[in-house]
């Protein structure tokens, strides 16, 4: 396993592939696997500065497929598991997210909570478009805070 793994990594290497690893990183990360993308993106502008926006916007699209795979996921488990009964607290976050409706996935950039609330929003047969929209306003923000953050604390 770890060979397939360290080869894996090998291929991915940014120097070589630079906006699809960014892309493969971003979308990974944003499904249900612990994976962060910023250390990827930040690597990658370190390496070539003159990529920023198209950096970006790699990672935000990437990030933002991951978080309509959750979407799906979601969904296909509510399909499933119809009949599964609730806590209160689970019944509590359930009813906000149905008062908010898809514009509680601007929030699936939150580190830990935001790749499962996109899970949750397919769950709950939240409008997917309005979703996807969100989630793609969401991660563009974050990427583009994170990233400038970065390069002001560690400049060269």
């Amino acid at each position: 396993m770890q060979a397939w793994f360290d080869s894996l990594m090998a291929l991915l290497a940014l120097p070589q592939y630079g906006l699809s690893t960014l892309f493969f990183v971003s979308f990974v990360s944003a499904t249900l696997v612990p994976l962060g993308s910023e250390p990827a993106l930040f690597g990658l502008l370190k390496l070539s500065p003159e990529l920023f926006w198209p950096a970006i916007c790699v990672a935000s699209i990437g990030n933002t497929l991951g978080g309509a795979v959750d979407w799906w996921m979601g969904y296909g488990a509510h399909q499933i598991a119809d009949k599964y009964s609730h806590s209160k607290h689970h019944m509590r976050v359930l009813g906000w997210l149905e008062r908010l409706g898809p514009k509680a996935c601007l929030l699936s950039w939150l580190p830990a909570v935001g790749d499962p609330l996109c899970a949750v929003a397919g769950w709950l047969k939240l409008p997917f478009w309005p979703c996807l929209a969100y989630m793609a306003v969401g991660k563009f923000a974050r990427y583009v805070t994170m990233t400038v953050a970065m390069l002001h604390i560690w400049p060269n």
